[in-house]
């Protein structure tokens, strides 16, 4: 779980740093969810493979694993820019305010999207 963590926050990190990530379109955000579903997926697939689940298990510790994410990285997302909001003025974004900050806020959605995933697999384990 450690690492997924550690290689998803830090595959994000890496395509902001090498501005890979565009700041003024529609692809920015559509590669920033590209790689928080990859991770979503990572856990899934991990805890899948690890409690050797069925097919069935598999489907459901993937369906379980992304619609947690999803959760996690709204909420987690609303927390990053109420804390880094103060940060950005009021005619900027978090974006637009530099490296640092934005590099925050993408890891700080990586880390509740990775543990909403994973917390979800948890709350469905205690059930089967």
């Amino acid at each position: 779980m450690r690492y997924i963590l550690s290689l998803a926050v830090l595959s994000i990190l890496l395509l902001q740093w090498t501005r890979s990530i565009p700041a003024a379109s529609v692809g920015g955000p559509l590669a920033i969810a590209s790689v928080f579903v990859t991770a979503a997926l990572a856990v899934g697939i991990h805890e899948a493979w690890m409690h050797r689940r069925g097919l069935a298990g598999w489907i459901v510790n993937i369906v379980v694993a992304v619609f947690g994410a999803f959760v996690a990285a709204q909420i987690g997302g609303f927390l990053v820019v109420m804390l880094l909001g103060s940060v950005a003025t009021v005619e900027s974004s978090i974006v637009k305010t530099g490296e640092p900050v934005m590099s925050l806020a993408l890891a700080g959605g990586m880390v509740a999207t990775v543990l909403g995933a994973w917390a979800a697999l948890r709350i469905v384990d205690r059930w089967r």
